[in-house]
């Protein structure tokens, strides 16, 4: 796809999801999200848009305030443990 000029907006079609997600991760992702003034739905987007072309999503300041919020869920899991997580049960 083609870049559009800085502030042109892409129509794109939403869909609803039902996608689980480690509990501590989705309430940073809430906290995050409501922090930067976002929905959720728009942080995911802009997430993995930036993974798709290996790109960071975020700079120093909102690591930082991610971190802040880590601690605040008990989330410990870093990409490390993304391939290692396994349900309880």
């Amino acid at each position: 796809m083609a870049r559009k000029p800085d502030g042109e907006r892409y129509l794109v079609e939403r869909v609803q999801t039902g996608v689980r997600i480690e509990k501590r991760i989705l309430k940073v992702l809430k906290a995050l999200a409501e922090y930067l003034e976002m929905t959720l739905g728009d942080l995911l987007e802009g997430v993995v848009l930036h993974a798709f072309e290996g790109k960071a999503p975020f700079g120093k300041e909102t690591l930082a305030k991610i971190e802040q919020l880590k601690s605040v869920y008990g989330l410990e899991l870093d990409a490390e443990a993304s391939h290692r997580l396994e349900e309880e049960g």
